[in-house]
């Protein structure tokens, strides 16, 4: 039995980065994609929980002898409804390995908390299932990510073949270079938005807020870091865990109540 990968983004189905995510993973095994029906960025693992969400069959080609066929559905909720609904209604089967992207975007350090890319990763790997959240820093519709096919195809094959630690997902981001150094494995990089909310008028009357910002490290120069990989040419690989609980804290916190 071919092998089956889900794949999911936070851009919506029609996006650049999920299709061709989906082309370079056809080549080990059936693809089956159920993806936002548009743009859910930001959505991190939030779910639908009081409004009905309603799916919509798209496509599905056939396999040949080289290469796995593709199903795609779209979705009216959020990239973690999109995979809890694959899991429960819609996957012939239990997927092989779960994928989130290609993001037109980079989820490097704490951004992997909010990211809509991340919460596919993290909900196959709570499934239990190997998982791989995948970014860009190209972020135009029309952006060719052909450059990170090379390492795409790599880490699929070491997720198929050899799976990660339960409760281990890996987030990886690749930089906006046509010719990356290479990968390099990495922490999750500290840090934090700025954020400038920019008040405008509203037509009808009254006011409205559109947040903007930009991301500012805490260390620019931690070259352990997935930030300072990203930023230096590097594809940054991130095994992220889902368990965290701050072990470093457990015997002080337990001494100091006693």
């Amino acid at each position: 039995m071919e092998k089956l990968i889900f794949i999911s983004n936070d851009d919506g189905f029609e996006a650049a980065g999920i299709n061709q995510l989906a082309e370079m993973a056809r080549d080990f095994g059936d693809v089956f994609i159920v993806a936002p029906d548009s743009g859910r960025s930001g959505a991190s693992m939030s779910i639908s929980s009081h409004s009905p969400v309603r799916n919509t069959f798209i496509k599905h080609e056939e396999g040949t002898d080289t290469r796995g066929s593709l199903t795609v559905w779209s979705c009216t909720g959020t990239p973690n409804d999109c995979t809890k609904m694959a899991f429960e209604k819609l996957l012939p089967r239990r997927p092989d390995l779960v994928l989130g992207g290609i993001n037109h975007g980079d989820n490097c350090a704490v951004n992997a908390h909010y990211s809509g890319t991340m919460s596919i990763a993290l909900e196959g790997c709570i499934k239990q299932v190997p998982s791989i959240a995948f970014s860009s820093g190209k972020t135009a519709k029309d952006a060719d990510f052909s450059y990170m096919k090379r390492e795409v195809r790599k880490l699929i094959k070491i997720a198929l073949e050899q799976g990660f630690p339960l409760g281990v997902c890996l987030n990886v981001n690749a930089p906006d270079t046509e010719e990356s150094k290479g990968m390099r494995i990495c922490k999750m990089g500290l840090g934090e938005w700025h954020e400038e909310w920019q008040e405008r008028d509203h037509p009808w009357g009254g006011k409205y807020y559109w947040i903007a910002g930009y991301y500012a490290p805490y260390d620019k120069n931690d070259e352990e870091s997935d930030t300072w990989a990203y930023e230096n040419g590097y594809v940054a690989v991130t095994p992220l865990q889902l368990d965290m609980t701050a072990y470093s804290f457990l015997e002080q916190l337990e001494k100091s109540i006693q």
